[in-house]
């Protein structure tokens, strides 16, 4: 058998095909992978939201948050339950758990002027205020000076953390043992 010796020719019209198909591939891939989730909620997910936000309205946070999670469980990954419900936990005084889904919420949509906002604000009732004045000129150059999201996160900066409370439970008396 002789071996014949590959032309630059052959080998173009062998292997162009191949890398075409593999380069088509990867391109529909990373834009499926980059694509902006969908702002459509399920309907179940819409009225558990509105819910959450009736309660919410009426000062009823716990139900407001048990609603919130229903809706997340529905329809997981929804920037607006996310930040309705970091909200909704932020008003318990939870603000670690807050950040967490403001930070979910902000994994799926980095540009959200509400949870950029949120999470600032969380920072600033935590005591992170060099962390909110982040948030803050990162609103600034999002939405300008002017937006609802950067004066909410301003007045939260100027308020300063919350006050810590101290319960009966955190405080345990030395006991003493002494002789009758």
């Amino acid at each position: 058998m002789r071996r014949t010796e590959l032309s630059a020719k052959d080998v173009l019209m062998r292997y162009t095909p191949i890398a075409v198909a593999l380069s088509l591939l990867a391109g529909v891939t990373s834009s499926v992978g980059y694509s902006a989730p969908s702002d459509q909620l399920d309907p179940r997910a819409s009225s558990l939201l509105e819910q959450g936000r009736a309660e919410l309205a009426a000062g009823r946070t716990d139900a407001a948050v048990d609603a919130f999670e229903a809706a997340l469980t529905v329809q997981p990954g929804s920037v607006s339950v996310l930040v309705n419900l970091a909200e909704a936990t932020r008003r318990q005084g939870m603000q670690g758990k807050a950040l967490h889904y403001y930070r979910e919420a902000l994994a799926e949509d980095p540009r959200n002027v509400q949870a950029i906002s949120g999470e600032g604000a969380a920072l600033a009732e935590k005591g992170a205020v060099e962390k909110a004045r982040r948030n803050l000129a990162r609103l600034k150059s999002l939405c300008g000076e002017n937006c609802e999201a950067v004066k909410e996160l301003s007045a939260a900066i100027a308020k300063g953390p919350t006050p810590r409370v101290l319960t009966a439970e955190a405080v345990k008396p030395n006991p003493v043992v002494s002789e009758n």
